[in-house]
C-alpha cells in the first residue's frame, strides 16, 4: 500500500511537470547598448507565476519578479550594464531548487549605423498600400494550415485575397520609378481571426508577421531592400487595441491588463470630450475607455506592465528591422499621458524615429490637441510629432467641389492661415484619400482635372503628402462598405486579364492620370523648394488662390483657378515674390513664358511654375 501511495505521489508530480511548459517569453531577444538599460520580460506558461527566476550572466541583474493574478505569468524586471557583451545565457525557473524550465535568451549588438532608421519627412512621398490587396507574390502562402480562417476569395469584399510581402517587394521598382520615396504598408503582424482580418488592425501575435504575408525574415528583408532602393519603411501600428483571438486574451496577465466594464461598452467616438473644458467626466471614460469594437479589446494603458508590453514591443520592430517611422493607428483613443512617455522613449532609442496619428477629428484645433509642444494648453507635451490632416484633406475637397463659390475657394487658405496652432505643421501628413474612407477620383465625379488640380495641390503645399494605392490610375469607389475601396490592385495577380502596373495594361485616360503622377511626383523628388521651402500664400481673390514654396535655390509659384472661365492676374500683386525672375516655366508641359504684367489661367486648373 506503502509502494503504491509513493508511485501514485510520483505520477502526479511528473503529470505536473510535464504538463509545464514555457510558452513565451517576450521580447524573445534583445540588444547591448539600447539607451534605456531596464528591460522587462513577460514570461507565460502553466504554472510558471510558482517558480523561482535565475540568471547568471555578467552584466545582467534580476531588479523584481512579478507575480501576478493570473498563476501562469512572469514579469521579470532586468537591468542591463552599460559594459554588457553580447551573448547568450539562459534563465533557470526553479521549484526549491529544482530546475522545472530553462529559457535560452540572447543579447544581440545594436545596430552601429546611425543612418538605418531615417525618418520620415516633408521630403517625402507616402505611398499607402494594404498588402493583402496589392500583389500575391507568394501563392504558397495563401492558406495556412491551423490559422482560424483557412479561405481565400477574391470575389468577396472582406475575404483575404492572397496579396502579401513579396508582391510588394516585386513592384519596388514601380514604386520608385513612380515617385515614391516611402512606403506605408497597413498592419503585417498576425492576425489570426475566425473572422476576416485582412486588414492588419486587429492583432493576435505582436512579435509575428502574419504567415499570409510572410514570415519576420522576409520583413527584415524588406525593409533592407527599400533602403538599398532610396525608399523609406513606414510601420503601422496600433497601441489601443487588440483581436479579440490574440493569445494574451486567451489567457489575461490580469483583470486590468483591458478596460473592464460591467456590460460591453463601445466607444462614443466623441474625441472633443478630451479637450472639452465642460465635458461630462463619463464621457471622457467612455471615449478613452470604451471598445473600439466588441471583437477588438481595449487595452488598460494606465497599467504599467501593458505600457512596458507596447513600449517594448515597438523598440524592438524598429530595431530588428531598422523601419523609419511608424503611423500610429486610433491615436485619440490612446492614453494620452502614456503616449507622450512612450513617444519620448522611442526618440530616446531612436532620435531620427518619424512618428504620426491618426487624427480623423473635425477641426483644426483638435487636430493640434494631440500634437507636440503643448501648444494650445493640453496640459502636457504630447512629443507627437505630426497628425493625419484631414483638415487640409476637407478644405482641398471644397476647393474642387466648391462649383465658384466664393467659400470654397478661400477654405485651404483658411486651413493653413491657422497654421500657428501647431509647433511644425510641416510634420503633419496631408492626403486625400486612404483605406478607410471613399476614394478620391470618385469624389470630384471623375473629372481628370479635378484630379490633376487636387494632386497638384497635395504635392506643392506643406507636409508630408501621402496617397493611396491605385490613385495614380484613377482606381476609384466609395467607402460604403468599405471594402470597395480596398479591391485588389489589377496586374497584382498572375490570373488578372489585364496589368495596370504597365502602360498597355492601363486605359488612355488612366495613363494620363498615371503620367501626371509620375511627373509631378518625380519633379518634387528633385525640388528642395517643394520638399522644404517655406510657404506664402497670398488670400483668394476672383476665384483664384496663389500661393509660393521657395528657398535659396529656387521659387515654385501655384496658381489655383477653381473656376469654369479662363482668368487673368495681375503679376504686380505678388512683387514681393516674384522679384528679379523674369521667365516661368510650366514644369508640366515645359512651356516657357515671360513673367509680364498678367498671366493667363486656364479654367480648372492648377498651375504649378518654376521661376527663372
Amino acid at each position: 500500500m506503502k509502494k503504491l501511495g509513493v508511485l501514485f505521489g510520483f505520477l502526479l508530480l511528473y503529470t505536473w511537470a510535464s504538463a509545464q511548459v514555457l510558452e513565451r517569453v517576450e521580447p524573445m531577444f534583445w540588444w547591448t547598448g539600447m539607451k534605456n538599460p531596464k528591460l522587462q520580460l513577460l514570461v507565460h506558461g502553466k504554472d510558471v507565476g510558482a517558480l523561482q527566476v535565475e540568471i547568471k550572466y555578467p552584466g545582467v541583474k534580476i531588479l523584481k519578479v512579478h507575480r501576478v493574478e493570473n498563476p501562469n505569468y512572469l514579469f521579470i524586471d532586468l537591468e542591463l550594464a552599460r559594459e554588457i557583451k553580447p551573448g547568450k545565457f539562459r534563465i533557470d525557473f526553479n521549484d526549491h531548487g529544482t530546475k522545472k524550465l530553462e529559457y535560452n535568451y540572447e543579447l544581440k549588438p545594436k545596430s552601429v549605423d546611425t543612418g538605418r532608421v531615417m525618418g520620415v519627412n516633408s521630403g517625402d512621398l507616402i505611398y499607402e498600400l494594404m498588402p493583402d490587396r496589392f500583389s500575391n507574390g507568394d501563392p504558397s502562402n495563401d492558406v495556412i494550415k491551423g490559422t482560424l480562417e483557412t479561405s481565400i476569395s477574391r470575389d468577396s469584399l472582406i475575404s483575404r485575397h492572397g496579396g502579401d510581402i513579396q508582391g510588394v517587394i516585386n513592384h519596388l521598382d514601380y514604386l520608385k520609378d513612380l515617385g515614391i520615396t516611402a512606403l506605408w504598408l497597413t498592419p503585417e503582424v498576425e492576425n489570426d481571426q475566425s473572422y476576416a482580418s485582412y486588414h492588419g488592425y486587429a492583432i493576435t501575435d505582436h512579435y509575428k508577421i502574419d504567415p499570409r504575408f510572410g514570415n519576420n525574415k522576409l520583413y527584415k528583408e524588406f525593409v533592407a531592400l527599400c533602403h538599398s532602393k532610396g525608399l523609406k519603411v513606414i510601420k503601422d501600428v496600433i497601441h489601443n487595441h487588440v483581436g479579440d483571438s490574440h493569445w494574451f486574451i486567451k489567457d489575461l496577465p490580469m483583470k486590468n491588463w483591458l478596460h473592464q466594464w460591467p456590460v460591453y461598452t463601445q466607444t462614443n467616438y466623441i474625441n472633443q470630450t478630451l479637450m472639452d473644458p465642460y465635458a461630462a467626466s463619463d464621457d471622457r471614460k467612455q471615449m478613452l475607455h470604451g471598445w473600439f469594437a466588441q471583437s477588438m479589446p481595449d487595452l488598460n494603458q494606465e497599467n504599467e506592465f501593458v505600457q512596458n508590453y507596447i513600449t517594448q514591443n515597438l523598440i524592438w520592430w524598429v530595431e530588428y528591422a531598422g523601419i523609419d517611422g511608424l503611423r500610429i493607428d486610433t491615436y485619440p483613443y490612446n492614453n494620452l499621458k502614456y503616449m507622450a512617455k512612450w513617444a519620448a522613449q522611442m526618440k530616446a532609442e531612436f532620435p531620427r524615429l518619424d512618428i504620426f496619428g491618426e487624427t480623423l477629428v473635425s477641426s483644426v484645433v483638435s487636430q493640434a490637441y494631440f500634437t507636440q509642444g503643448n501648444t494650445i494648453g493640453q496640459g502636457l507635451d504630447t512629443q507627437l510629432p505630426g497628425v493625419t490632416d484631414v483638415q487640409v484633406k476637407d478644405a482641398i475637397y471644397k476647393v474642387l467641389n466648391g462649383q465658384d463659390k466664393p467659400e470654397s475657394i478661400t477654405s485651404l487658405y483658411d486651413v493653413l492661415s491657422q497654421d500657428l496652432v501647431y509647433k511644425d505643421p510641416f510634420k503633419n501628413v496631408i492626403f486625400l484619400d486612404n483605406h478607410d474612407m471613399s476614394r478620391f477620383y470618385s469624389m470630384i465625379t471623375e473629372d481628370l482635372e479635378k484630379y490633376k488640380s487636387g494632386l497638384a495641390l497635395l504635392l506643392t503645399t506643406r507636409g508630408i503628402p501621402q496617397v493611396y494605392y491605385g490613385g495614380e490610375i484613377l482606381m476609384k469607389n466609395f467607402s460604403n462598405p468599405d471594402g470597395l475601396v480596398r479591391l485588389d490592385f489589377p496586374g497584382g495577380w498572375a490570373s488578372d486579364p489585364v496589368n495596370k502596373f504597365l502602360p498597355k495594361g492601363r486605359t488612355k485616360t488612366e495613363n494620363e492620370a498615371f503620367d501626371y503622377f509620375r511627373k509631378l511626383a518625380q519633379y518634387r523628388k528633385n525640388s528642395s523648394a517643394l520638399k522644404y521651402g517655406k510657404l506664402m500664400q497670398y488670400a483668394p481673390e476672383d476665384g483664384l488662390y496663389v500661393y509660393f514654396r521657395f528657398d535659396q535655390k529656387k521659387t515654385v509659384m501655384v496658381i489655383l483657378n477653381s473656376s469654369k472661365t479662363v482668368k487673368k492676374i495681375r503679376t504686380k500683386r505678388f512683387s514681393e515674390r516674384l522679384k528679379g525672375f523674369q521667365m516661368a516655366k510650366n514644369i508640366m508641359t515645359e512651356e516657357k513664358t515671360p513673367l509680364n504684367e498678367e498671366i493667363t489661367v486656364p479654367a480648372n486648373i492648377t498651375l504649378i511654375l518654376e521661376l527663372m
